[in-house]
């Protein structure tokens, strides 16, 4: 079986050609291969693959195996995929996901390949039930909730296809998220556990993101993680509406139109090594 490892901003996963590669048990296909140690390495596994009504399919899996809505950096990732092999020649291509269909606008280098491509997301969720979480009422701006002894954050709750709890708060660099991370992901007002962003504000137009992903832990960078956060920034008045996500793994361009109500995601897509299994 061929694959080909890739990054969005540090973000990292297996990628499948779905039209010419079965796998049987993706679940634990992805458990087994994204083994830092023992396996190729990655955040988790993505199959592209046909669809009906689109250019393409994404099936994305977490490390731990669980199949995942949406995946922001991988999305970029895919229109790079599709493009630099030849399976399109379009720069505006479709992608069917579980969080519907995401539209990507590739640009091209002067070697004719994919450098970057900005993802239209959407809109973002902010009914608490849909998200989901079990809080009632309206929106979750700026709520204070008790995790555990000595772990009280204000959160700030978002779906941009998948579930975000968002945390503004100082010192990021120092927090212990293979600790704190857990608690939140899996807290009862979760239904679906959740994602978890922690942002520090540097400017109007700038923050600083660490995220703890659900069923993979903490990663380099998380698409879906920057676009809520900047809808986050913005409901609680930190930040314009463009705004520049600084992560481990690098920078990503958040705009959240106040035009048509959707965020656009811009960043980098980079092809690590082909491989064969």
């Amino acid at each position: 079986m061929k694959f080909t490892k890739m990054h969005g901003t540090g973000n990292d996963y297996i990628y499948v050609n779905g039209f010419e590669e079965k796998i049987e048990n993706p679940e634990e296909f992805a458990i087994r291969y994204s083994d830092r140690h023992k396996g190729i390495g990655s955040d988790g596994l993505v199959m592209i693959m046909p669809s009906e009504n689109c250019d393409f399919r994404m099936r994305m899996f977490n490390a731990d195996g669980s199949e995942s809505e949406m995946c922001g950096n991988a999305s970029r990732c895919i229109g790079k995929f599709v493009y630099d092999k030849g399976l399109t020649d379009k720069t505006s291509v479709t992608l069917e996901t579980l969080a519907g269909v995401k539209v990507l606008q590739l640009f091209i280098d002067k070697n004719n390949k994919v450098e970057t491509v900005t993802v239209d997301m959407g809109e973002p969720i902010l009914q608490p039930e849909l998200i989901p979480t079990t809080f009632t009422g309206g929106t979750v701006i700026n709520k204070s909730v008790k995790f555990a002894e000595e772990l009280d954050y204000s959160i700030t709750c978002v779906s941009m296809g998948n579930p975000h709890a968002v945390i503004f708060t100082s010192g990021i660099d120092t927090l212990d998220l293979p600790k704190i991370g857990p608690v939140i992901e899996n807290a009862t007002i979760f239904p679906r556990r959740t994602n978890t962003e922690f942002i520090e504000v540097l400017s109007k137009d700038r923050v600083k993101m660490r995220v703890w992903e659900r069923g993979s832990g903490e990663t380099m960078a998380c698409g879906t993680g920057a676009c809520a956060s900047v809808v986050a920034a913005v409901l609680n008045g930190h930040t314009n509406r463009i705004v520049t996500v600084v992560l481990i793994g690098g920078e990503l361009l958040i705009e959240w139109k106040e035009s048509d109500n959707r965020v656009y995601l811009t960043g980098s897509a980079t092809t690590v090594f082909e491989g064969e299994i």
